[in-house]
């Protein structure tokens, strides 16, 4: 059973809030859903029981479920919105009740074509943030700098493998030390269990080499190939809050994060020619739809550079 720290059936009657907690730990044991994803669904999911109840006047069990209709699905996006819940937010909570109602048809515990009749809250996906190519390499350069030369080796080498690999922090922190790259190519195990293989440049190579050798911990084989200061996996807090001192003192906005990295790495491929399906292999998205977003940051680059750029656009300034 998923350890959520939230029981997604927590103000259900028995059989229901049985299914609530079976469904979570089909999420983790089948699915591999990660631990943040899971928190979320359990917390969507409770908060859905908690209005079914104060909607119904009792503790909501299945048969309530099988009787949900249109109308108790718009109160309930309505109650989450007067909550102060964004459309974004509404939207991916009512995806996750989705979720849960379709694990209960295809087990055969109910059906209710309402769940899906339903199109939730408009939403826009906001566009990928990047740094530009000099920010992103400040930011690695900088990282190397710090009191104790192989903590300023270990970041940098992470940060290397988000800009260089597009890889997500949870990836590269998720590598073995028998994992740490030597050819030209790494083997990474992303979302869903999936795995991809993404080239490396010499300097990433580098990079890590230099973090092994400086790093007192000497991990080796299956244990973790980034440790922190007492030997400890490595915390992605730690890499997050050293992006975000790093930032403050080259005067890079609050969006140059570790994953704006990832970003920086696809966007700046986009903009030097990349093909998009390699782009998408590489950062292992599962539809090219994702991968598109990019597309819409470099023209908008494209039109903000030419608005600056062009005679008339300066003449009608």
């Amino acid at each position: 059973m998923a350890r959520t720290l939230i029981d997604p059936g927590r103000s259900a009657a028995a059989p229901l809030a049985a299914a609530a907690r079976d469904w979570i730990g089909w999420l983790e044991g089948e699915k591999r859903a990660a631990r943040h994803t899971l928190l979320a669904y359990a917390r969507d999911l409770a908060a859905f029981v908690d209005f079914l109840g104060l909607h119904l006047g009792g503790a909501p069990d299945l048969d309530d479920l099988q009787a949900v209709g249109i109308a108790d699905l718009r109160a309930y996006l309505a109650h989450r919105r007067a909550d102060g819940l964004s459309a974004a937010s509404a939207a991916r909570a009512l995806s996750a009740v989705r979720g849960f109602v379709r694990w209960l048809e295809r087990n055969g515990r109910l059906r209710n074509a309402a769940f899906a009749a339903l199109r939730g809250p408009k939403r826009r996906a906001p566009l990928p943030r990047p740094v530009q190519p000099e920010s992103a390499l400040a930011l690695v350069d900088q990282a190397a700098e710090a009191e104790e030369a192989w903590i300023g080796l270990r970041d940098a080498a992470v940060l290397s493998l988000l800009y260089g690999a597009g890889l997500r922090i949870g990836e590269a922190l998720g590598l073995a030390a028998d994992q740490a790259p030597k050819g030209d190519t790494l083997r990474v195990r992303g979302k869903g269990g999936k795995e991809r293989v993404v080239p490396v440049l010499p300097a990433i190579r580098d990079a890590v080499a230099a973090y092994i050798a400086a790093c007192p911990h000497r991990p080796a084989g299956k244990q973790p190939l980034f440790v922190g200061a007492r030997g400890k996996p490595l915390d992605p807090a730690i890499i997050q809050k050293r992006v975000r001192d790093l930032r403050r003192g080259l005067g890079l906005p609050e969006s140059a994060t570790p994953h704006a990295l990832r970003h920086s790495f696809a966007t700046h491929l986009l903009a030097a020619g990349g093909d998009l399906r390699v782009i998408q292999e590489l950062l292992g998205h599962a539809s090219l739809s994702t991968t598109q977003r990019y597309t819409e940051v470099e023209a908008a680059r494209l039109i903000e550079a030419h608005a600056k750029a062009h005679p008339r656009a300066k003449a009608a300034a």
